[in-house]
């Protein structure tokens, strides 16, 4: 029994309290702790005073802190946690903060992004300070440098309540301790004739003139520093000189301080502040406003201090997508913001958003995230990708809209590495065998082409083997020119991947064909390719042990395309894996947004291939429409000038100078006939049989 009232009584406060922070006990009857909160390893705040070690009047002025901080709820006020009295000592807990007054030395050295932040952190004071004179109507009596607390966002919250009073009280500032608070103090407590002039924030403006002093020259030493306004912004020495006049009377109440200086040209106004209250207020904001807002915020981001960006703004962004009416306009800052990220906080706090998004079906915000699908791909768990992102990204195949189709095609370069046999070699092979021969997109079958080009490394050998040449003569016998080239090229560059007797039965036969194509940019890379593979052949001829040395890639189950660049096709390595063709769905050509616009769908999709992927047929008819499409869905080979080619383009041969891009029309080929002569070959140059399992090769 007697061990059960003797006990220590803080062992049941649930905080683990860590080590001190050095500097805040100078100006301050309390000591400041770090410390974790007990289970969760919460990071919080503990202020800690000495009822022994004290008198009893700094035990009441802790004691009307501690109420005060209980009370007092405002977003700038600093955030009360929890307490516990014991008979020897007051601990108080409150959310993760440093002083003010210590982090001056930590500001970042960067004039524009200092001010910036500067601005936003003595705003949220201003607002505080409002709300306790003007609200409340309480004097805060304490304003300065070390009374102000900085959180892991960059926000500034008004703490040290220690000697709040009501505005109806008795005027005088009250005496503080410890006695390096004197500086702070304003010239009134020592003129009674001045106080008589004071009003119910007039203290707190003096301090507010402190504190913006500090800002920008760091820690009041003598109270005729404050003479000194050089460092302080032009557009706010005007309202300082106020501040710290010597008549309480003039000073302005922290309402008309904020009115004032969110005017144009103002303190407070600038992109970062703006940002900030937006987003405090985006839940009244309609989704016009918003659009606008997401749209235009990615350019603000580098400007903005990354602590902000990352503890303030982004958990903002998240949560106004998955609980408000964002739209896909919030993705662009969204995974700009999450590079900011570690791997840990990534994979809690954006891949459930990255999973949830690609499940939308909307068709804007399925394009943005394709297009953005380099900058969280790495961050994806192969699981992930084949479970949860894959099957939804399949449903673009299928898309009445030639864009989503595109962009699909291309995400398939940023997933092949992730994907598993079955996703890869089945199932998007089976999608770009359909779109390869039977899309009425020039670009889309050109891209498909690249795109495979691309990704065969990452095709299981025995599937590469049979899939590769076939597919590749198919584009071959394209009537758009882009798309013969993207099949000669992407020849050249999987070079590695094919037997010699294939190179010579059924590579070289259908090249030469394309030595009388009618665009000179298609025969011009058929005579080089031509000339590579024939060179391949003779030195085999010449020394026939040299032919497993080409063949060696041919099992391997990963190869490296690079490897091949060393080698006569390394022209057309770089060409391949250089950007897509830029079709028609990537052009900058003005397209008139679609209003109530039912988009028909292409007649290849009315009967689904047997072989397409059952769940992908049913989503594409519930999906939105995009909100810019182009009414020109034709694909003629005059349609692609010189600009519509990647600035690192197939044309980079051996005449830089030489552009890939069509110049005129199909000239003499028929494409209409053409186009048949591919589809009636689908089943003649059949891929394989897809669903076969390959038996085990060589690693």
């Amino acid at each position: 029994m007697w061990s059960f009232f003797s006990r220590d009584s803080s062992k049941d406060f649930p905080y683990d309290i860590g080590e001190q922070v050095p500097g805040f006990e100078s100006h301050s009857i309390w000591t400041l702790h770090k410390a974790k909160r007990k289970g969760t390893q919460e990071e919080v705040s503990v202020f800690v005073y000495d009822i022994r070690g004290g008198s009893e009047g700094k035990c009441e002025i802790a004691k009307a802190a501690l109420k005060r901080l209980k009370t007092l709820r405002h977003p700038s006020i600093l955030q009360y946690l929890d307490s516990l009295e014991t008979e020897k000592t007051l601990y108080v807990a409150t959310e993760a903060v440093e002083p003010l007054g210590i982090t001056f030395e930590q500001l970042a050295t960067d004039i524009p992004q200092k001010a910036l932040y500067l601005s936003w952190g003595v705003f949220q004071i201003t607002r505080a300070l409002s709300f306790l004179n003007n609200d409340g109507n309480l004097r805060h009596n304490n304003v300065c440098a070390w009374s102000v607390f900085v959180n892991s966002s960059g926000e500034w919250k008004l703490g040290s309540l220690e000697y709040v009073s009501p505005v109806d009280g008795n005027p005088m500032p009250p005496h503080k301790v410890p006695p390096a608070l004197e500086v702070y103090d304003p010239p009134e407590k020592n003129d009674t004739n001045k106080l008589k002039a004071s009003t119910k924030c007039s203290v707190d403006m003096w301090g507010l003139g402190c504190l913006i002093w500090e800002s920008f020259n760091g820690p009041l030493k003598l109270r005729s520093n404050l003479k000194d306004i050089d460092n302080i912004p032009k557009s706010l020495q005007s309202l300082y000189c106020e501040l710290v006049g010597a008549s309480p009377s003039n000073r302005p109440n922290p309402a008309d301080v904020i009115t004032r200086c969110r005017k144009p040209g103002g303190f407070f106004k600038n992109d970062l502040v703006d940002t900030l209250l937006f987003l405090e207020e985006i839940q009244i904001k309609d989704k016009a406003e918003k659009n606008r807002f997401f749209s235009g915020l990615t350019l603000h981001l580098d400007h903005f201090p990354d602590n902000i960006c990352k503890h303030k703004i982004l958990p903002q962004l998240i949560n106004a997508y998955e609980y408000g009416d964002a739209g896909s306009a919030v993705l662009a800052p969204m995974f700009k913001l999450g590079k900011l990220l570690d791997e840990a906080e990534y994979q809690k706090r954006i891949v459930p958003c990255v999973v949830k998004l690609f499940a939308s079906t909307d068709r804007v915000t399925r394009s943005r995230l394709l297009q953005q699908l380099d900058l969280f791909i790495a961050h994806l768990q192969p699981q992930v990708v084949n479970e949860q992102i894959f099957p939804q990204v399949a449903h673009g195949f299928l898309d009445t809209n030639a864009t989503i189709r595109e962009q699909t095609v291309k995400s398939i370069i940023h997933l092949a590495p992730k994907l598993n046999y079955n996703n890869l070699n089945v199932e998007v092979l089976r999608h770009f065998a359909r779109l390869q021969a039977r899309d009425d997109q020039g670009g889309i079958r050109t891209n498909t082409t690249v795109c495979l080009g691309k990704i065969a490394p990452h095709l299981h050998p025995q599937v590469r083997q049979r899939v590769l040449v076939s597919a590749f003569i198919r584009a071959m016998r394209d009537p758009f020119p882009p798309a013969r080239v993207a099949g000669v090229l992407a020849l050249a560059a999987t070079q590695q991947y094919f037997l010699l007797s294939e190179v010579a039965n059924r590579v070289l036969p259908s090249l030469c064909s394309l030595t009388v194509d009618p665009e000179k940019t298609v025969r011009d890379p058929a005579f080089k390719t031509i000339r590579g593979f024939l060179g391949k052949l003779e030195k085999v001829s010449e020394d026939p042990s040299l032919r497993e040395t080409m063949e060696a890639d041919v099992h391997t189950a990963t190869p490296s395309i690079g490897n091949a660049a060393a080698t006569w096709a390394g022209w057309a390595v770089t060409a391949v894996t250089a950007k897509f063709y830029r079709s028609q769905s990537d052009s900058s050509r003005p397209r008139p947004p679609l209003t109530g616009r039912n988009l028909s769908k292409p007649a290849s999709l009315e009967q689904p291939s047997s072989s397409s992927l059952s769940t992908t047929t049913s989503s594409v008819t519930s999906m939105t429409s995009l909100e810019h499409e182009s009414n020109d869905t034709s694909a003629s080979a005059s349609d692609y000038g010189n600009n519509d080619w990647d600035n690192e383009n197939w044309g980079e041969m051996d005449d830089p100078s030489s552009p890939m891009a069509v110049t005129s029309n199909n000239g003499k080929m028929n494409a209409s006939n053409a186009l048949n002569e591919v589809r009636d070959g689908w089943d003649n140059e059949e891929w394989g049989s897809l669903e076969e399992e390959p038996v085990s090769c060589l690693h």
